[in-house]
């Protein structure tokens, strides 16, 4: 293992100490808060360490196991491995066939609430359908470690609808909510865009099931037919980050198109826009109305003959971070970190903390990384764990920094 102590750069330094100007409006600007300027606190020079621990190829996800030295890490190819912490890392059994291409692979892992009990995880994939089109899948299957580590009783319990062409924006992150009731789906709009508007499929949206992936007929579109009563809320683009925090509100991260990537607070049935509102602009230069900044009336929404309601991130960023996933801490080995959110970034290769204060959010820190970061997890003793993206990715131990 390899020690690295974490210093920032000059440039980063002088970034914290000017700020991040206005509310991003403007196209081109930095990353904000929705309704005011993001502060971004000062911060020591050296916050955490860093120990190199593993390399994996192409790593997704991760997740520890309870009361134990294990996790499992995904890796995009269609490998499941399970490590353990100083000790071996063994490829699991029995995980299903994936359609690797572009964004798509093996995704997500997440444990049942059950776990403990049952030994049921929960896997998301792409696979591939008829006439070149894909779709994610989510299954649960038991672990079984009695000898070797192997996947048993792997069952299919949603299929991204409808399957289309193209390798990306699947998203495919997962989450329960807190008292372990429902499971949250992130299914990103494919690249096609007018679909996150549409209300006869699930592109573009976040989804609500039993853990059986049953539908609950509480579901806001649940008196509909077809698979939009599994919808929670819609207007998405690229959801690829998705967690509760203490007070159960339910966050995620978004990638815009170039910029306004978003920070959501994501509530039954409201529509955050997507494609026809975005504080980015379309890749060929053309402008896309803006989110109006949170309580003001949105006029964007009578321009685009919508009904008004539009929900507005809590924060974006533009520049593009390009947000993976979510983490909500709740440690204590950086106790002065509790209750904030982590987010790591693939393009701006750095980590992001946000303080939140019940359904607000405000950035706190950014740090920069010179990797990619894929995953971000909180381990059972609250040190924070990174996964960085790549054929050679590295999964990284931050703890607080020695004096």
């Amino acid at each position: 293992m390899t020690k690295v102590t974490f210093i920032l750069s000059t440039a980063f330094l002088a970034l914290a100490a000017c700020g991040t100007g206005d509310a991003v409006k403007a196209k081109g600007a930095d990353s904000s808060t929705a309704d005011a300027p993001a502060e971004i606190s000062p911060v020591d020079k050296e916050p955490f360490e860093i120990t190199e621990i593993a390399t994996f190829d192409n790593p997704w996800a991760m997740v520890f196991l309870p009361d134990s030295p294990y996790a499992l890490i995904t890796e995009k190819g269609g490998r499941l491995m399970l490590w353990e912490n100083g000790g071996e890392v063994i490829a699991v059994a029995g995980v299903p066939e994936v359609a690797e291409g572009g964004q798509g692979g093996l995704g997500d892992v997440i444990l049942s609430p059950d776990f403990a009990e049952t030994g049921i995880i929960y896997l998301s994939w792409v696979e591939a359908g008829a006439d070149g089109t894909f779709g994610a899948v989510v299954g649960r299957a038991k672990l079984d470690r009695d000898g070797a580590p192997k996947l048993t009783g792997l069952t299919p319990i949603w299929e991204q609808e409808p399957k289309v062409t193209g390798r990306g924006h699947f998203s495919h992150r997962m989450a329960f909510s807190p008292d372990g009731k429902f499971l949250f789906i992130t299914s990103g709009d494919r690249q096609k865009m007018e679909p996150a508007q549409a209300m006869d499929g699930q592109l573009g949206k976040v989804l609500r099931l039993y853990p059986d992936g049953t539908i609950p007929e509480e579901n806001p579109f649940a008196d509909r037919e077809g698979p939009v009563r599994a919808v929670w809320s819609l207007g998405h683009r690229n959801l690829l980050g998705l967690a509760f925090d203490n007070k159960g509100n339910l966050w995620n991260t978004e990638m815009g198109p170039a910029g306004g990537d978003e920070l959501n607070l994501v509530k039954r049935g409201e529509n955050y826009g997507w494609p026809l509102l975005s504080n980015g602009s379309y890749y060929d230069g053309r402008e896309i109305p803006d989110h109006a900044a949170e309580g003001e009336e949105d006029e964007n929404d009578v321009a685009n003959g919508g009904a008004s309601g539009f929900s507005s991130p809590k924060i974006n960023w533009t520049p593009s971070i390009s947000p993976a996933n979510l983490l909500f801490y709740d440690g204590q080995l950086f106790p002065e970190w509790t209750n904030s959110l982590f987010i790591g970034g693939l393009s701006g290769e750095m980590l992001i903390r946000v303080k939140l204060d019940d359904q607000k959010a405000e950035i706190a820190n950014q740090w920069p990384m010179d990797a990619r970061i894929r995953e971000v997890e909180q381990g059972p003793d609250g040190a924070i764990w990174v996964l960085t993206d790549g054929n050679e990715g590295k999964l990284l131990r931050l703890t607080p920094t020695q004096d």
